[in-house]
């Protein structure tokens, strides 16, 4: 009896196991006769796309077919979630409804979810620095000379901002956050793990603070002295896609859900500090690092679709794996051509350890930009948000696609960036000439070295003691980044090993690219 009582436990947790799997289920086609772009767009959508020159109907939004999810749900199959944009729906499957839902005519394929959140950082009281008129900014906007915006007026007014997280516990108590709350800049929000209304009363999961945090680096202030933000009067849509006392994470359906729910209130900027690789406790279902191409995680799939085709600036943290030696490259959906993917440096400019360096698998370069972070990237791609948010005031018909190349283009190591830290930190003066249409005269100083295993550069800025060089094996692909010492304007770059072709050397705001012969 107690063998039998043994064996009947032990099935019965594989049935359980099985069960509780989810799954993406792709469908082959869609009603599209029927389908009315006005009964399934907002307004501000519509006029969104009219400003944009964006087509009014696309495939991407009709509806999965309700005859498919009929069908599924016939054969006691539960559907959790649906993507219009993937045209698929996501259940828990055992074997059984797997192996049906493979046979049928109108299913185009069953894949399992595959996603683990890259683990979020504490939060870390913040340094501000003081600008002479005595007004406080944190680090991260200070190098980004957030004074500049400031001084031409963008705050990210009549911009709407979507933010998908982990939660926003306490963000109307949160003194930096004041202001959003008492000008009624929240405009609406969804939990889409517990469906509902966002609720920041109550503490239910470890990250369920974390969108505040993420908040505040997009628009926090306190009064008009201390900023954390830039688009401080910009309006919000606030989205929980994640549950953060479970380890196994399968919600990425629910972020893609928060995408297209965002973009039928005609939101055009989102950020997203969540990233998906690895973690399931069956190793079998993780990503493998050949699949961070754009092209393999749904997740990846439905953030090019928001940049080609609904004109969504998506901002999404690159990682923060950069220290992991099974790891280190970007997570889904930072591996997606469109998404503007934000590394972390520390002060001097370099990469900070734990940000997550791009592939050299793609052709493109991942991360696009990054900027100051002592506590994830998590924390570097709410700042460019803001920043972006300012330049999409500043110009309302800029498309996301413009906007993303005005931002890489008013960083200093443009146009030779790496895959540390993209092409670096931008620069408010740049961007927003670059906004004005004015071309910028080339900043960055090439040298070719012939022959020699080093170079005595000289620099214009004599009280700089140190600088940054990121050593590369070919235009994009750092091997090593170092801090050299120098004085008086002169400073001495060695060529590390004979696979080093190009080197990229910051130097207080001046920038080298060295080409070794």
């Amino acid at each position: 009896m107690k063998i039998l009582s043994t064996l009947i436990l032990y099935f019965s947790i594989i049935q359980i196991t099985n069960a509780q799997q989810k799954y993406w289920i792709e469908f082959t086609d869609k009603d599209q006769a029927n389908y009315n772009y006005r009964e399934n767009l907002s307004e501000k959508t519509i006029a969104n796309r009219k400003l944009l020159n964006l087509p009014l109907v696309q495939f991407t939004d009709i509806p999965v077919k309700s005859e498919y999810i009929k069908k599924v749900q016939n054969n006691d199959i539960q559907i959790v979630n649906s993507s219009k944009w993937l045209n698929a729906s996501t259940a828990y499957l055992n074997h059984e409804q797997i192996e049906w839902l493979k046979k049928q005519t109108f299913v185009k394929n069953v894949s399992p979810i595959k996603t683990m959140i890259v683990p979020l950082s504490m939060e870390v009281e913040e340094s501000f620095i003081k600008n002479p008129k005595g007004v406080n900014y944190t680090t991260a906007i200070s190098q980004m000379e957030a004074n500049l915006i400031m001084k031409a007026g963008f705050t990210g007014e009549g911009i709407t901002v979507g933010v998908i997280d982990a939660g926003f516990y306490n963000a109307d108590k949160n003194k930096f956050l004041k202001h959003l709350f008492n000008n009624k800049s929240i405009l609406g929000s969804r939990d889409f793990v517990n469906p509902g209304e966002i609720d920041i009363e109550n503490l239910k999961t470890y990250s369920d603070g974390h969108g505040t945090k993420v908040l505040m680096r997009i628009a926090g202030r306190k009064g008009n002295a201390s900023y954390f933000g830039m688009a401080t009067d910009a309006q919000f849509y606030l989205a929980r896609s994640e549950k953060g006392d479970s380890e196994s994470r399968e919600e990425e359906d629910y972020w893609i859900s928060a995408m297209e729910w965002m973009d039928s209130l005609g939101v055009r900027i989102i950020n997203t500090s969540l990233g998906y690789a690895v973690g399931f406790d069956d190793p079998s279902q993780n990503y493998k690092p050949e699949q961070m191409n754009g092209a393999t995680a749904m997740i990846s799939k439905a953030a090019q679709i928001a940049s080609d085709e609904k004109g969504i600036l998506l901002v999404v943290s690159a990682g923060n794996e950069g220290s992991d030696p099974n790891w280190r490259i970007v997570s889904a959906p930072a591996d997606a051509k469109g998404a503007l993917s934000v590394g972390a440096t520390s002060n001097n400019g370099m990469k900070m350890g734990y940000s997550s360096i791009g592939p050299s698998s793609i052709s493109y370069l991942k991360p696009n930009v990054s900027c100051y972070s002592m506590e994830g990237t998590s924390f570097s791609a709410p700042v460019i948000t803001g920043f972006a948010a300012c330049l999409m005031q500043a110009k309302p018909t800029v498309t996301n696609k413009e906007l993303v190349e005005i931002i890489e283009k008013s960083c200093p190591l443009f146009p030779y960036g790496n895959n540390y830290i993209g092409y670096g930190v931008p620069k408010s003066s740049s961007a927003l000439k670059l906004l004005d249409g004015e071309e910028l005269n080339p900043t960055i100083k090439r040298k070719m070295v012939n022959g020699k295993g080093f170079i005595n550069l000289k620099t214009d800025d004599r009280d700089e003691k140190e600088g940054v060089v990121f050593h590369k094996a070919d235009q994009k692909l750092v091997n090593m980044q170092e801090v050299i010492s120098g004085g008086k304007g002169k400073f001495k770059v060695s060529r590390p090993g004979d696979d080093i072709i190009q080197s990229t050397i910051i130097i207080g705001e001046e920038t080298f690219e060295i080409f070794w012969q």
